[in-house]
């Protein structure tokens, strides 16, 4: 590296670089493993009763599929963080929002998932950081994105 290029810049102690992305590995895991096995095993069971006509066979199929798609979107939720902001990916929804947006990072105990405290005065819940199988990490993932809110934001 030569003396003119900039030196890239190292994130402070204890964050994460960015950009980041924070999901419930655990927890899409096992909803996409159980979603696969469930969807196999309804087309094995269509495959092998022989009395079913070929509409309810389709019928076998159709439901692991749809099982396996729902499991599928549950499975969707994250959260990313970069140098301009953070985009909250849920179930149906996508929200990108400046850093200057995030106010709060709350994760209480009993709470499923993160919320946001946004500068409008609403609340997202952002379900990319959910305590349920791994609560140690999410309680980590929180910390780490509200320690990058305070950095990044207008506090």
């Amino acid at each position: 590296m030569s003396a003119s290029e900039p030196v890239p810049a190292q994130p402070p102690a204890g964050l994460p670089a960015l950009p980041v992305t924070f999901r419930p590995t655990r927890t899409r895991a096992v909803l996409l493993t159980v979603g696969v096995a469930q969807a196999l095993a309804l087309s094995a069971i269509a495959l092998l009763l022989e009395r079913l006509s070929p509409g309810e066979k389709l019928s076998f199929v159709f439901t692991g599929l749809l099982f396996l798609g729902v499991l599928t979107l549950l499975s969707r939720p994250k959260v990313i963080a970069d140098a301009d902001g953070v985009t909250v990916v849920n179930l149906t929804t996508k929200r990108r929002l400046a850093w200057a947006e995030v106010l709060r990072v709350n994760l209480r105990p009993g709470d499923p998932w993160v919320y946001l405290d946004l500068s409008d005065g609403t609340s997202l819940p952002a379900m990319g950081i959910q305590p349920g199988i791994a609560k140690a990490r999410a309680i980590g993932d929180a910390r780490a994105l509200r320690a990058l809110a305070e950095q990044h934001g207008t506090h």
